[in-house]
Formats: structure tokens, C-alpha cells, sequence
């Protein structure tokens, strides 16, 4: 077996009081936090982590719940006695955005689930310098360093963001999706 196979084999078999223990610390943590490393190595390496200058990893905590409106006490029949939301955006790119607005001069690259509890999903974000002069160099990630990649996760052109745009879905049932269901909306008033 190679290194990544023994190190994907030890992350499965993380004992749950360990966990527990990260997860206590991890609460007592700034909502945002700069980390030195992966948590989960193998899962930070497929999504573009490479250890090297103009790489940051971000730690991103977000509050679970609230995504069902209050009862509504009068004037409704039974059927519509409650609202259930269908929000756009995943706990994931809400994650990325944070991380976003609090480092302003680097760029998501990719991001994944770090740990969750009762109140708390925990994500770690990699975020790229672009203007690091290593990252220019770089075959694989020079491409962050081009206007076109400027707030990419504001525009929902990460994985999350794109996932959560119904970006994933091609062909039959998925025609009105791109470029982006108000542009198909508009597209609809024009006739």
C-alpha cells in the first residue's frame, strides 16, 4: 500500500473520542480561523492543496437549523399551516463566502467538510494568493492569478457554488439551468 492508502485508512478509523475532543476545541475557536494543516490530508490534495507558499487553509464554522419559518397562527388553512424553506445556497458555499469577505485578497480555490455537531457544521477552505509570485509559477494554479478568477465564489463558480446553482444536472429536466434560472426567467418575459 502507498502512503495516501495508510493515511485515508487512519482517517477512517479516527476513534470518536478524538473527534469529540476536535470538535470541543474547535467550538471555542473565532468562527473563521487560519489553520497549518489539513485535518483531512487525502481530501485537501484531490481538491488542489498543495503544501507551498500562497496556499492558506481557513477553518470556517457555520450555524445549523433555521431553514423553517415560524407557525403561522391565523388565517391559513391546514396545508399551508407552515413554510418550508428551499434555500439556494449550501451550508458549504455560505462557508466559502465567509471565508471570502474575510480574506479579501486571496481566492477559494475548493473547500470540504471538516466535522459537524448539533449546532455546527465546521469547513475547510482553501484559499489561494493569486498574486504570489510561487502560485504564478505554477502550472497547475496560475490560473487563479487571471482577472477572470476575481471573486469566483461570489459568483458561485466553485464546486459548492455550482452544486448548489443545479450546475451538476445536464440534458432532459436540466434545460432552464444554464447559464442561470433568472436568465431563463427573462428569457421568458422577453417573448
Amino acid at each position: 500500500m502507498g502512503m495516501y492508502k495508510y493515511i485515508a485508512q487512519a482517517f477512517k478509523n479516527v476513534d470518536k473520542k478524538i473527534q469529540q475532543q476536535r470538535l470541543i476545541q474547535w467550538r471555542k475557536e473565532n468562527a473563521v480561523t487560519r489553520i497549518e494543516f489539513p485535518t483531512n490530508l487525502i481530501r485537501a490534495r484531490a481538491l488542489g492543496y498543495k503544501a507551498k507558499q500562497g496556499l492558506v487553509l481557513v477553518r470556517v464554522r457555520v450555524g445549523r437549523g433555521g431553514k423553517q419559518r415560524p407557525q403561522i397562527k391565523k388565517g391559513r388553512r391546514s396545508k399551508h399551516n407552515y413554510q418550508k424553506l428551499n434555500l439556494g445556497k449550501s451550508y458549504q458555499w455560505l462557508s466559502e463566502e465567509r471565508a471570502q469577505k474575510k480574506f479579501l485578497n486571496l481566492e477559494v480555490l475548493n473547500s470540504y467538510k471538516a466535522g459537524k455537531d448539533g449546532k455546527h457544521y465546521w469547513f475547510e477552505v482553501i484559499l489561494v494568493d493569486p498574486c504570489h509570485p510561487v502560485i504564478e509559477k505554477d502550472k497547475v494554479l496560475q490560473w487563479v492569478a487571471r482577472n477572470k478568477a476575481h471573486n469566483r465564489v461570489l459568483k458561485g463558480k466553485t464546486s459548492a457554488g455550482r452544486k448548489s446553482r443545479g450546475l451538476m444536472n445536464k440534458g432532459k429536466g436540466a434545460e432552464k439551468i444554464r447559464p442561470s434560472l433568472n436568465a431563463a426567467k427573462n428569457r421568458g418575459r422577453a417573448k
